[in-house]
């Protein structure tokens, strides 16, 4: 049963200092990967959202997408999930895919994006922990 307070997976984009920055990875299109996120959390009817925000700290692993678990996919165990260097079309389909499917604690990343994974900032690691 669908709560209304229950939240869809959520693709958290970085667009601050370096992430979605031309002159640091000028192959990349950036607002091409970020207009294709949001189509595809309508594609999905809700089955995932988009949001960005400021600088989410590893500029190193530029570009950076958090992927935040459902309601469900939290009560089920997953956790925020970091994905670095999220700078091509494939990169972008394979988070689709698994957002759609859920995402953290409901689906299982592909294998290629696993191998993107990050270590959080210690900082967000310490709130992840309150």
């Amino acid at each position: 049963m669908t709560n209304a307070t229950d939240r869809p997976c959520t693709l958290v984009v970085c667009r601050g200092c370096c992430c979605g920055d031309p002159r640091k990875h000028p192959g990349t299109d950036h607002a091409w990967q970020l207009d294709r996120l949001r189509a595809g959390a309508v594609d999905s009817r809700g089955r995932f959202a988009v949001r960005t925000t400021d600088c989410l700290g590893p500029c190193d692993q530029a570009n950076v997408i958090v992927v935040q678990p459902s309601t469900a996919g939290r009560r089920a165990g997953g956790r925020a999930v970091w994905i670095g260097f999220a700078l091509d079309d494939d990169c972008t389909d394979e988070l689709l895919n698994w957002a759609a499917a859920g995402g953290p604690g409901i689906a299982e990343p592909s294998a290629t994006l696993a191998l993107q994974f990050i270590r959080p900032p210690r900082e967000a690691r310490a709130r992840a922990r309150r």
